[in-house]
């Protein structure tokens, strides 16, 4: 299933409410320490192991009835964003956060363990597909009041795919359901590593301050369970100038989910830096817009 290329208009947004930036309250790990945005909060989410979890958190502003004038009630789901190989929470805090909290969703960034500020786990990698995602799913599960939509991002998005599949299905019950991670509103897999993998794994061993993953273990892993709820509404996203994760492989992911993947044209791999990064959070929107239409009717 070759994925759809789209080239989109870019389109400024709203200016936002500006909300005092909070401070760093530690040590930072980072040699390069990340200057948060106004609005944008640095949290710490502690695990059941100990260690704690970078969050950089925006709020969703209020917002307005067109009608009405008054602030409505905010019944966008919350975004959690989750970062690939090489990056941190500031990867989405630089342009998506604002972005995305300005159109009233609450969003938050999280930053993977030995990733960005947050904690080193004990040994030589940060983790495998089932740590991190348990560790996604323990931030849910304690930290949003709605199920979320979780983005992930190249690797990020392969711990996605993982989570999907340990999501609690409709037709579990019981003592079944609580070894499995807290549903979804939805999920997006942007410009993901496919179910199977990268095939540039073995190339990909020396950076981070800790290696995401122990690349010649996750294959053990791969590829990743078929999702256990078929109605959880997925986008797969691509870039037209990727060269890291290419249209084989967002193709190899939408056929795996069934979906039809969508390549945005003129942007590469870190959609969410580019300098068009507008034109991949402009499609995010307007699938979280259609997500809301569908539920209501």
């Amino acid at each position: 299933m070759a994925p759809h290329c789209l080239a989109l208009a870019t389109t400024l947004y709203p200016r936002k409410t500006i909300i005092p930036r909070a401070t760093l309250q530690r040590e930072s790990k980072m040699r390069v320490p990340y200057e948060l945005k106004q609005g944008q909060y640095r949290l710490f989410h502690q695990l059941p192991s100990g260690l704690k979890m970078e969050v950089i958190y925006q709020k969703g502003v209020e917002l307005t009835d067109p009608v009405g004038k008054k602030e409505c009630l905010n019944l966008n789901p919350p975004l959690v964003f989750i970062h690939g190989s090489f990056h941190a929470a500031w990867c989405w805090a630089e342009h998506w956060l604002p972005f995305f909290s300005t159109h009233g969703y609450d969003c938050y960034a999280l930053s993977l363990l030995g990733q960005g500020e947050s904690d080193e786990p004990s040994g030589p990698v940060a983790g495998s597909l089932e740590t991190h995602a348990g560790n996604v799913a323990d931030f849910i599960r304690k930290e949003t009041k709605f199920p979320p939509v979780l983005l992930g991002h190249s690797f990020g998005g392969l711990i996605v795919q993982y989570y999907i599949a340990n999501t609690q299905s409709r037709q579990l019950t019981g003592t079944e359901i609580m070894s499995l991670h807290p549903n979804l509103h939805g999920a997006v897999l942007l410009c993901s590593v496919p179910p199977s993998g990268n095939r540039y794994q073995k190339l990909m061993t020396e950076s981070s301050r800790l290696p995401l993953f122990d690349l010649r273990k996750l294959n053990a892993s791969l590829p990743v369970p078929v999702a256990r709820d078929p109605s959880l509404q997925i986008l797969v996203l691509g870039a037209n100038d990727d060269f890291i994760v290419d249209a084989k492989g967002v193709g190899e992911t939408g056929i795996f989910y069934g979906v039809e993947p969508v390549c945005i044209e003129e942007v590469a791999h870190d959609m969410m830096l580019d300098i068009s990064w507008e034109k991949g959070a402009e499609y995010i929107l307007q699938w979280l817009n259609d997500l809301k239409m569908v539920e209501t009717k």
